[in-house]
């Protein structure tokens, strides 16, 4: 392709897709199913780019990546000029570029009048070429500031932060309360979104740019340290007073982990879990760990209760794991099939979505509100009580004559979280808001700073439950906001 070739691009190249494995194929194992675009598709998708006056696909990123430029450079094949302007920005695209639900697609001009450039799939080409290549390498400050800072959390806002202050100099140690680095995006993503391999190779980079990881450690309180040793290695207990003693500032990067429940009636039976409780233990697995105890979906009539992402996985598990039959209930009604461009753009569509688990195999239903979970003699579930509802507002209005029964072995509560754990909130004394998460500052100046005066937050426990591209630019932030605390200034970018 030469220079001609993008001229109107947009107007002769189709979108096309990363390739995939079928359904058929890949629902038998945990691997990850989508492969990198190969160089010749990236190009071609790159030429689709409009190079607008106004990037609105820049705006609707929240890391802020600039995506005209390296669609530019990937379409004039300078692969390692791409990568460079894509990290400056984004610490991890190797997990954006799989787990995002890529907001700068929506935002994109193209998806005014036709299909958004792929522009997920080329950060996702961009990347693991950097990798293949050797181009992503260890960034090791040149100077160290005799400064130690202390990250709770080691999940996409954690890691995050703990790289760009080891990058400014700073001794950086990373507490996590699993067995394992990598927080929800080790134990909350399936692998077949997500192969661990991933984190792996960054936390060895990591490590190598100084940065020191404590696993199996909980800051917080001795009586709740053992609620978080799953079987696998046991977990020390850190108090809070140690970190206010032996750092200089601590960051509180921990995830939105406090699930919603459903306290209707047979809520304690056997068999209704909550689908945090439940997906890890399959990581486990995929891990290779030997659990005592386990849930697994084999054989069952499987109900997911909630909608999004997270209902979503537990769909793809269930499949995986032989389930005889999936249902997945909403309480909204069911979205668009086409999005109102018009009144949306660039903001977020409202529009049905179809997962790949949900093309693996699922029941769909909307405007349910699940009435009460009934069992056998022996306290396990057996049924799921449910009624249809109708929306007129905010007000939500029973359908006569619409109650069902549903039959259940296992009942998956994926509803959403609420707030990070109020243990580990508690436990420093930090102040909170209405909602639960850590209370911060205003300003630009205090925006991750909390009520005590060395202690940060970024990620979900201050924004509350969001994606991860949204963590991972909280933790660059609030790593800048840690530097300018240490030193009175700081150089690394907003």
């Amino acid at each position: 392709m030469d220079d001609m070739d993008k001229l109107r691009g947009f107007m002769r190249i189709p979108r096309q897709k990363a390739p995939t494995r079928s359904p058929a194929v890949r629902v038998h194992d945990f691997l990850e199913f989508v492969e990198p675009m190969d160089t010749a598709t990236a190009r071609k998708q790159a030429a689709r780019c409009m190079d607008c006056g106004i990037p609105y696909c820049s705006h609707g990123c929240p890391v802020g990546n600039i995506i005209p430029d390296w669609n530019d450079l990937v379409f004039r094949d300078d692969w390692h000029a791409a990568l460079q302007r894509l990290l400056s920005t984004n610490n991890f695209p190797e997990f954006t570029g799989r787990i995002c639900p890529a907001p700068c697609e929506a935002a994109c001009s193209l998806a005014l009048s036709d299909d958004p450039v792929g522009i997920k799939s080329i950060e996702h080409a961009i990347i693991e070429r950097g990798w293949a290549e050797g181009w992503v390498v260890p960034m090791p400050a040149e100077e160290q500031t005799g400064k130690r800072v202390a990250i709770m959390g080691s999940g996409p806002a954690g890691l995050a932060c703990a790289q760009q202050l080891a990058r400014a100099g700073h001794a950086v140690t990373v507490f996590e309360k699993n067995d394992r680095i990598g927080g929800l995006l080790r134990y909350g993503i399936p692998d077949f979104k997500l192969e661990k391999r991933h984190i792996d190779r960054r936390i060895v980079q990591m490590e190598q740019e100084g940065v020191v990881f404590r696993s199996s450690s909980y800051v917080g309180h001795a009586a709740d340290a053992s609620r978080f040793s799953h079987g696998m290695a046991p977990v020390t207990c850190v108090h809070p007073d140690t970190l206010l003693r032996e750092f200089d500032a601590i960051v509180m990067a921990g995830g939105s982990e406090t699930p919603r429940d459903l306290p209707i009636p047979g809520r304690a039976l056997d068999g209704v879990r909550f689908a945090l409780d439940f997906l890890p233990e399959q990581n486990h697995v995929d891990a290779g760990d030997d659990l005592a105890q386990r849930c697994t979906a084999q054989g069952k009539r499987v109900i997911v209760i909630g909608g999004g992402d997270t209902g979503s996985d537990c769909v793809g598990t269930c499949n995986r794991q032989g389930a005889q039959a999936v249902a997945q209930f909403e309480l909204m009604s069911m979205p668009p099939v086409t999005p109102d461009r018009l009144m949306t753009w660039p903001g977020w569509p409202l529009r049905l979505r179809t997962s790949s688990s949900h093309e693996e195999g699922c029941q769909r239903d909307w405007a349910i509100r699940t009435l009460r979970f009934n069992g056998d003699d022996a306290g396990r579930v057996r049924s799921v009580s449910c009624t249809r509802v109708q929306w007129r507002g905010r007000e939500m209005v029973p359908v006569p004559d619409s109650a069902f029964d549903m039959p259940a072995d296992l009942v998956l509560l994926a509803m959403g979280f609420e707030c990070p754990r109020q243990a580990v909130v508690d436990a420093f004394g930090v102040a909170r808001d209405a909602r639960g998460n850590v209370a911060t500052g205003g300003d630009e100046g205090t925006r991750y700073r909390t009520s005590v005066h060395n202690v940060f937050a970024a990620g979900d426990m201050r924004r509350g439950q969001s994606l991860v591209v949204w963590a991972i630019r909280e933790g660059r932030q609030c790593a800048r906001a840690v530097d300018q605390y240490l030193m009175g200034s700081s150089h690394l970018p907003r």
